[in-house]
This record gives structure tokens, C-alpha cells and sequence, in this order.
């Protein structure tokens, strides 16, 4: 998420060499296996808003080229076939659960009279792949920073809140492997919140998570396009998540290639760091300034855009799946 750094805040004020030997300290203990993703998160945050992040101005790059690297990683542990299998059983949730909140989402802004761009990116990030979705969709409709930066900051804030809360709802409820990957793969906005719920939740779950997720992803495209119809905009490019592709072939090479299973073990394992690192970049990224920037009612669009998704998918899941 793209923050100017001159305007960060912090609890305690230390020089910068401080704060970047403080840094690469906790980033090289989520380089280890102590550290799970919920606490990588957790590392961030505190890092963010006790000393602050003194690399804030890379922070968005390194998060989307880890988290893609890490998707692509989870590939070599995944079965094609059991793949497209969760694929195909979460088609018709996915495609009812997106363009419902969107339609909400469309809604709510007007209800609570936010800034209708903000309000487009907070809705399609909601509903099909949180920050991926937000950066596929702002150039289309020319949102400046500021419209940006909020529907950023509304998305990773319940992101963060959904990496600890969903798995321990699942647990709760008693849900199956099977049952938790497609809610948190719906419910769960950013790829790298899903796939770290689901991976705390079990083997299977993982699988399914990602797969529909990914599913769920490719979804930016028409998104996109009835977008710049919305926004009469026919002259931007869209950006198709070209990463999917590889995880895809990560599958097929993991499936049907048996000498594949030489590296794979180890290309899962360093997927997995990849996604400790990427959960601690994006809460290295969520200061004060950030929550500030977000404002109330575009936050409490996000929320009751998120209740009424996550409610609706588990009854769909419990109950007509």
C-alpha cells in the first residue's frame, strides 16, 4: 500500500538507523519457522506504529512481488485435479457473491454519501481479491491517491482482522477442511489473508482457498471492463493477473510431472516464508496515519459489505453447497 512516509506516525521517535536495524531483525525472524503468519502480521503492525517502517516507500512493490511469488510456490504443493474440482464447486458462489456486493456496495456508498471512485474500489475490492482488485481497477477509473489509499487502508485493516478471526469462527462452528477453504476463499478479501487463514486451518482447506481464490481472481477482468462502461472510460489498459497462469502451471508440472517432486517440498516451504514475510509487510504498512486517512464511513461500507458477504456465503456453504 503506497503511504507517504513524511506523513507516518509512530509512538516512539528513534534515529533511522534504529528503526532499520529494528526492522531487519523481525523481518529475519519470518524468515524462520517460529514465526507464523498471524504473528508476522502482528510483528508488522507493532514495527509500524512503535519505531515505524523505514522502507515504507517499497513496501508495495515488495508485497505484490512476494505475494505472487508465494501463490505461484503453493502451486508445487497442490493436485490439479482436486484443483478444478474445488474450482468448479465454488463457480456459482463466486459469481453470485460478486456481483451482489458490488450492487451493495453501489448502495451503501450512496447511502452514506462517499466519494463514488472510493466507494467502486472498496466494493470490488470486497468482492473479488482485495488489493489486487484495488490496483487493477484505480487506473481504469482514474482514482487519485487519496481515493486510493483509503479503499486500500479499508481493505487491509479487515484483512488483518479476518487472518485471526476467521479460523477460530471455523473451529467454532466445527467446519470441515472442505467448508472453510470456500468461505475464507469468498469472505476474505486479499489472496495473502486467505491463504493464511486457510493454511492455519489444515492441508485441505489450503488447497481449496487457493484455488477458488485464484478462480475468484480472474474475475478482475470483466470486473474491469463493466467498469470503464461505468465509469465511461474506454482508453485505460487492463491488468490481468498474468501470476495466475503460473500458479496454474505450477499444478499441472506438480501432477503430472513425478520428477517435479524433487523441488517441490522445497519450493512449498519457501512459498510459505514468502507469505510470513508478505503478512508482515502489509502490517508493517497499517500505521496510525493509515487508519486515520480511512475515515469512518468509508470503513463502516467495508464492514457491513464484509458482515453481509461473510454471513451469506456460510449459510450458502452450510446449507445449499
Amino acid at each position: 500500500m503506497k503511504t507517504n512516509q513524511n506523513t507516518t506516525s509512530h509512538l516512539f521517535e528513534i534515529n533511522t538507523i534504529s528503526k532499520q536495524i529494528i526492522f531487519a531483525l523481525l523481518l529475519l525472524l519470518c524468515l524462520t519457522s517460529i514465526i507464523s503468519p498471524p504473528i508476522a502480521l502482528l510483528l508488522g503492525l507493532l514495527v509500524a506504529n512503535l519505531s515505524g517502517n523505514p522502507f515504507l516507500h517499497f513496501n508495495h512493490k515488495a508485497i505484490t512481488i512476494l505475494l505472487q511469488f508465494s501463490v505461484v510456490g503453493l502451486g508445487f504443493g497442490m493436485n490439479a485435479t482436486s484443483a478444478l474440482a474445488a474450482g468448479k464447486e465454488g463457480l456459482v458462489l463466486t459469481i453470485a457473491s460478486i456481483f451482489s456486493t458490488i450492487i451493495l456496495g453501489y448502495f451503501l456508498g450512496k447511502w452514506f454519501k462517499i466519494d463514488k471512485k472510493t466507494s467502486h474500489l472498496i466494493s470490488c475490492g470486497t468482492a473479488i481479491c482485495g488489493g489486487s482488485a484495488i490496483a487493477a481497477i484505480a487506473p481504469v477509473i482514474k482514482s487519485d491517491e487519496k481515493q486510493t489509499s483509503v479503499a486500500l487502508g479499508v481493505i487491509f485493516i479487515l484483512n488483518s482482522i479476518a487472518l485471526f478471526l476467521f479460523p477460530y469462527i471455523g473451529h467454532e462452528l466445527n467446519l470441515s477442511q472442505r467448508e472453510f477453504g470456500l468461505w475464507c476463499a469468498v469472505a476474505i478479501h486479499d489472496t495473502s489473508s486467505v491463504v493464511g487463514a486457510a493454511n492455519k486451518f489444515g492441508a485441505e482447506a489450503l488447497q481449496i482457498a487457493t484455488t477458488v481464490k485464484l478462480a475468484r481472481a480472474l474475475w478482475i477482468i470483466p470486473i474491469a471492463l463493466l467498469t470503464t462502461v461505468l465509469f465511461k472510460n474506454k482508453q485505460t489498459k487492463i491488468k490481468i493477473p498474468y501470476f495466475i497462469g503460473l500458479f496454474i502451471l505450477a499444478m499441472l508440472l506438480n501432477t503430472y510431472v513425478p520428477q517435479t517432486a524433487i523441488i517441490a517440498p522445497t519450493l512449498v516451504l519457501l512459498a510459505k516464508i514468502g507469505l510470513t514475510v508478505t503478512l508482515f509487510l502489509i502490517g508493517a504498512g497499517l500505521n496510525l496515519s493509515v487508519l486515520k486517512t480511512v475515515g469512518v464511513k468509508p470503513l463502516i461500507q467495508g464492514i457491513l459489505l464484509w458482515i453481509v458477504i461473510a454471513t451469506f456465503s456460510l449459510i450458502s456453504i452450510l446449507y445449499f453447497n
